[in-house]
């Protein structure tokens, strides 16, 4: 069993990026769900963080929201990856291993 770990910053919107290409339109909780299982509970994205999250891509024009019923029939957000999204998620991919090629040369040994 995984330790629960704190979102390194700066990968949020990477995560929600990616979790949107592999699984295409979903509410918030699906996408924390999604999250969550794939890093076998490492990684936990709380709705204080997510949803604020979201409604900034929104804003940016990364992803576009419209409403729909879950499998429970109830009302939820489901958000879709735009074209701009995928640019971003590829900016934010090429930064991500700019940022963890430069912590591997500080841990690794000499």
């Amino acid at each position: 069993m995984g330790t629960r770990a704190e979102i390194p910053p700066g990968t949020l919107y990477m995560l929600i990026l990616k979790s949107l290409v592999r699984l295409g339109p979903m509410h918030g909780y699906g996408i924390a769900r999604h999250i969550q299982q794939t890093t076998e509970d490492v990684l936990q994205v709380e709705e204080g963080s997510l949803y604020p999250a979201l409604q900034r891509m929104l804003i940016k024009g990364w992803v576009k929201a419209d409403w729909r019923l879950t499998q429970n029939n109830r009302r939820a957000r489901y958000y879709t990856l735009t074209p701009q999204g995928r640019k971003q998620l590829a900016a934010e991919i090429r930064q991500f291993d700019v940022v963890m090629g430069a912590i591997r040369r500080v841990i690794e040994p000499a």
